[in-house]
């Protein structure tokens, strides 16, 4: 599978068509899907015929794999009337991709497979220029045989290498993408289970959501358990195109019939409009940071504020079912920041829920494409916090591109997390004792030491206070502003 996947992408980057990683994951995506939406009708059609039924498919017979991109006779590739050079292209661009774009107009029902699939095509477009290059690619995925559980599990993990090759590429393609330990890591500790809905107002490319489908399907599962799971389960919200496309097939192609994935920015919903009905028992997300909403936005939330992440994070907990449980990223300035909007927000967290564990990670997990440091909390809506348990996380070198966070790094916070066990790295602090709402405790068992930061990390530390700064002249200008 991965020897074919680098196949494609080789051919693939040479087309005119195509700039970088982002680019040729893309164009791989759709080919993919197209060929593994194919075999899944097919399936689907055999097993109607053993049960002495009729399936109805999906495509209309024209537009389907085996007749337009690799028409078969003999077993063999009927070269008579396979379509390449320009002829598939116009095929392509003015017949195929118009057509499943249509199909999200034609259905109301947004959790049908007919309806992801115009989802998909409605922002995505056919890239490759090349006829020919287009050829050669149908028929390196036309030999993936997905009817096969083991050559789809094979393709999952390919692709998720692809993401994270697309996340590498640097600039705002940085987005998509969280390291695949720390999603692990998260999900561990949050324990989603069969029966639970589970959310995350920032999918991306659906990482934390997969992450939790396969911890969820772990052991023997009923029909009834699988048709949850593949139904009624997994929810987010993606505002960026491409990662939309990307998570619902990411979605798709580890196995999830029908992911309730919607294009939709989440600040732009009012949080005291959500009731009981529409919240979550399992939220897991690294929602967006550093950036700005409008002013209309704004008015969505009690607690106003241009730092993105208190607007998540105010949306999160109010998306929490009672009982609920949620593993969040946050940047470090949430934990330290006293400002009245941050002062706010950490006060409602620390008296209507369970803060019960903070963990600092260390600089670089997001390097490339960010230096941020950061930390993930871990809360309950369940009661007010008594205490809460710190850990930091040091791997035995400074993490780079080349050198990425692993989930070894993990293994002894995962062992401590469970009894809450103290020691170099780990401690806990009473709520009693948090003062000003400043959550950024610090490692009561290690000595301050002097210590020089590199340059790199006198410009994230200037970046921060900067930021800081700019929160808390917004803060002012809207208490100015609501005076007038």
């Amino acid at each position: 599978m991965e020897s074919k996947i680098n196949r494609l992408t080789d051919i693939l980057r040479r087309d005119d068509g195509i700039s970088g990683a982002m680019s040729y994951t893309e164009q791989i995506s759709w080919i993919l899907f197209l060929k593994f939406l194919n075999d899944f009708e097919n399936g689907k059609a055999e097993d109607a015929v053993l049960d002495g039924k009729e399936y109805r498919y999906i495509l209309d017979e024209a537009h389907r794999w085996d007749v337009w991109a690799c028409p078969k006779k003999d077993g063999k590739l009927d070269i008579s009337v396979i379509k390449s050079g320009s002829d598939l292209l116009e095929y392509v661009n003015g017949e195929l991709f118009p057509y499943l774009k249509g199909f999200k107009s034609i259905t109301e029902d947004y959790k049908s497979v007919k309806y992801k699939i115009g989802a998909i095509f409605e922002f995505i477009t056919n890239r490759i220029a090349n006829g020919h290059t287009l050829r050669e690619a149908l028929d390196i995925v036309d030999e993936m045989d997905f009817h096969s559980s083991a050559e789809l599990f094979q393709l999952s993990v390919v692709y998720e290498k692809l993401l994270a090759d697309m996340g590498s590429d640097g600039g705002n393609s940085g987005e998509f993408y969280t390291p695949r330990p720390l999603i692990k890591a998260i999900v561990d500790v949050v324990d989603p289970r069969i029966g639970e809905s589970v959310y995350d107002p920032a999918c991306g490319t659906c990482g934390f959501l997969i992450e939790a489908y396969e911890h969820m399907r772990r052991g023997e599962l009923s029909t009834t358990q699988l048709k949850t799971l593949n139904e009624d389960t997994f929810y987010g919200n993606e505002k960026t195109p491409l990662s939309y496309v990307m998570g619902v097939m990411n979605m798709i192609l580890h196995g999830v019939e029908s992911p309730n994935i919607s294009k939709a920015n989440t600040p732009t919903k009012n949080i005291r409009d959500i009731e009981e009905k529409d919240r979550y028992g399992v939220i897991l997300a690294n929602p967006p940071f550093g950036g700005k909403e409008k002013s209309q936005i704004l008015a969505n939330f009690p607690v106003q504020s241009n730092a993105t992440e208190l607007l998540f994070l105010q949306h999160i907990m109010k998306s929490l079912r009672i009982g609920g449980r949620c593993g969040v990223v946050v940047p470090e300035g949430v934990l330290f920041q006293t400002g009245k909007a941050f002062a706010d927000v950490k006060k409602e967290l620390l008296e209507e829920f369970n803060l019960h564990t903070i963990v600092s990670l260390p600089a670089g997990v997001f390097l490339p494409y960010s230096g941020v440091k950061t930390n993930v909390l871990f809360f309950e809506r369940t009661h007010a916090t008594r205490e809460i348990y710190y850990y930091e996380v040091n791997p035995p070198y400074k993490l780079t591109k080349n050198k990425p966070i692993t989930y070894e790094h993990f293994a002894e916070f995962l062992e401590s997390f469970k009894e809450r066990k103290t020691g170099e790295n780990a401690w806990i602090v009473q709520a009693e004792d948090i003062k000003e709402y400043d959550l950024s405790a610090k490692n009561p068992n290690k000595q301050e030491a002097i210590t020089h930061k590199s340059p790199l990390e006198l410009v994230e530390s200037i970046k921060e206070s900067s930021a800081e700064v700019a929160t808390l002249l917004d803060e002012i200008e809207m208490i100015i502003t609501a005076r007038k």
